[in-house]
């Protein structure tokens, strides 16, 4: 008798924890979605107040010092002069209060209010929401450039399209990218180490790992052996995709991508969709990443193939942003340029 009084206090501590959990998580949205319309409506009054005046209220002026200075003696902290500056801008770049997603913190807006950039502000604010990023991952994905490495893989069209919705993942192109970034590895480019090695590194920091794959990648396994003819084959990493319903699989090659690579890669997807598939899985997704690739030799290689099978590249640093950002200007230049 006592054991069940024991087991039913258990279950009555744990459904009230789980009460409190969920009730502290609601009142912390609720406290974050007041915050934002705060921060909005001080905006909206700081610029306001500009167009009854001649003062405009940019970052440095007269008029956000003096604010920061008697704000902060009445309110505390939070009201620095660069917090104003955001405040004024949320407000300049969304009018509509209509038009702020309750899915965010001001701590992603601040974030986002920073990119200058029109599009490539639009795109970073739809993933947050389509993906829930936390602040420190958006910070993680500015840095590394994820807007432009998917853009400059589009055409103009795409481009717009990826800025107004984020990535919508409906075929196997919108989950690969080029290159993929490990600098959570922490190892230097030229460092020297085995694939081995690599993969046991990337299984190592398999979070990591995951967010830089993207959205829907699940883990099946390393070393995936497949067998033909008592001969034994060892696909690197498998993955299943949950939204496109199909396995990915993805092979590690140090140097250049060579077209035995590509060739052995074909092998395993048509495997795995003869060995593997059910009927509710659609075809396989194959990844070559490579250090380095040549982009004749891989369209040479892959163009009588029919399954879905890409070649990336991987870098072990952060990219330069303000390279990747030039070339998706140029392409955008150039779309124009054919349009008129």
């Amino acid at each position: 008798m006592a054991k069940i009084k024991l087991s039913n206090y258990t279950i009555l501590l744990q459904d009230i924890g789980s009460l409190l959990s969920a009730g502290r998580k609601q009142a912390f949205k609720v406290v974050d979605n007041i915050l934002v319309k705060t921060y909005w409506e001080i905006g909206r009054r700081i610029v306001e107040h500009e167009q009854q005046g001649s003062e405009k209220a940019e970052y440095g002026s007269q008029l956000l010092k003096n604010l920061s200075k008697d704000l902060k003696l009445e309110y505390g902290k939070g009201f620095s002069k660069s917090n104003l500056y955001l405040m004024r801008l949320f407000y300049l770049k969304y009018e509509k209060f209509q038009t702020v997603s309750g899915k965010l913190t001001w701590s992603h807006y601040a974030e986002i209010l920073i990119i200058s950039d029109d599009l490539s502000r639009s795109f970073y604010e739809k993933q947050c929401i389509n993906d829930t990023w936390s602040v420190r991952e958006l910070k993680r994905q500015r840095q590394i450039g994820l807007f432009e490495r998917i853009a400059l893989s589009k055409d103009k069209a795409g481009v717009l399209d990826l800025a107004k919705n984020g990535q919508i993942i409906e075929q196997a192109t919108d989950i690969v990218k080029d290159p993929y970034v490990f600098e959570f590895l922490h190892m230097p480019q030229e460092e020297m180490y085995s694939e081995r090695e690599l993969e046991k590194r990337l299984l190592d920091n398999l979070g990591h790992f995951l967010l830089e794959l993207g959205k829907g990648f699940a883990f099946i396994g390393s070393q995936y052996r497949i067998t033909l003819n008592n001969t034994h084959y060892y696909v690197d990493l498998v993955f299943y995709h949950r939204i496109l319903k199909c396995f990915v699989l993805i092979d590690l090659k140090l140097g250049k991508v060579h077209h035995q690579d590509i060739g052995q890669m074909n092998l395993y997807l048509n495997y795995f969709k003869e060995e593997e598939n059910t009927s509710d899985d659609n075809p396989p997704v194959g990844i070559v990443l490579a250090a380095d690739k040549d982009e004749i030799l891989v369209d040479y290689a892959t163009g009588s193939i029919s399954n879905q099978l890409f070649v990336s590249k991987y870098l072990m640093y952060i990219p330069d942003k303000k390279l990747l950002e030039d070339e998706l200007r140029l392409l955008l230049m150039q779309e124009n340029k054919e349009d008129e």
